[in-house]
């Protein structure tokens, strides 16, 4: 499968607005980007996973959160400031996804990346300018009043 190299720009300055930010405010609003990122993603591959039961479409969810399995794997690739985890909770998905000795692959995940990722990044960059703005108002404010 060959590799495809995204460029993404102007995320810079948006890096610096939210180191100005306090630590917890930051990652609250990088968490409010991400979830809004996450939601055509998990649209694609809800419309791309098999439908024998509906089973898989049902499972695929997006949150923080992962199994203590998940998160093992997860540690070994380092902390980060903030994340968001779209993926299915049913454990017949990795074979359904890669297969196995007895049956093909019927991958959902992988083309539903390779369809939305643009996308995802544009709302990252879109959206994540419009959280800080809400964060920093709203940071001013408390201050105002005297928090």
């Amino acid at each position: 499968m060959a590799t495809r190299t995204v460029k993404v720009e102007g995320l810079r300055a948006l890096d610096q607005a939210l180191g100005e930010l306090p630590k917890s405010t930051a990652r609250a609003a990088l968490q409010a980007t991400l979830k809004k990122a996450a939601q055509p993603l998990k649209q694609a591959m809800k419309a791309k996973a098999p439908k024998l039961t509906r089973d898989l479409e049902e499972s695929i969810v997006d949150g923080t959160k992962l199994t203590r399995r998940q998160a093992r794997m997860v540690k070994k690739d380092g902390k980060a400031f903030a994340t968001r985890h779209v993926g299915s909770s049913n454990p017949a998905a990795i074979p359904q996804e890669f297969g196995t000795f007895k049956e093909s692959a019927q991958p959902f995940a992988r083309p539903a990346w390779a369809e939305t990722q643009d996308e995802v990044l544009d709302v990252i960059k879109r959206e994540l300018g419009n959280e800080i703005t809400k964060a920093a108002r709203r940071l001013a404010a408390r201050q105002a009043r005297g928090r």
